[in-house]
């Protein structure tokens, strides 16, 4: 996973292309198979980490309070959702997935690994 802090692997640092936060999310999140938008202290983000990394996948994890464009970006996002929740929120193969709830829900009934084998973040 690409990530700041030493158990998620190493941080993939946002860079200052796009200018418009809904641009930029679209951006980010069509640069990896799976990215994750998240906050550092949220256990729900971690909780979703965990998951991925358990199943073998390795997100790109863009933590929105390390950027200095990320209250923004965090106000893009909710405004996608249509929720006050913001983050975790996931995107597989540039596609928004939604957050915790949509990516649980889709790990239970069976369709997160096929979007993940699609995406080529899974290879089994």
């Amino acid at each position: 996973m690409h990530y700041q802090g030493d158990s998620w692997g190493y941080y993939m640092p946002t860079r200052s292309i796009a200018s418009d936060p809904l641009e930029r999310v679209v951006m980010l999140a069509s640069e990896s198979a799976v990215v994750i938008f998240s906050l550092s202290s949220c256990c729900m983000c971690h909780a979703v980490k965990r998951l991925f990394c358990g199943m073998g996948v390795n997100p790109t994890v863009y933590e929105l309070d390390q950027d200095p464009r990320g209250k923004d970006m965090e106000s893009t996002l909710m405004r996608q959702l249509g929720n006050m929740q913001a983050v975790p929120v996931v995107f597989i193969g540039g596609k928004l997935i939604g957050s915790v709830d949509r990516v649980m829900a889709s790990h239970i009934n069976g369709t997160l690994v096929p979007l993940l084998k699609e995406a080529g973040a899974l290879w089994l």
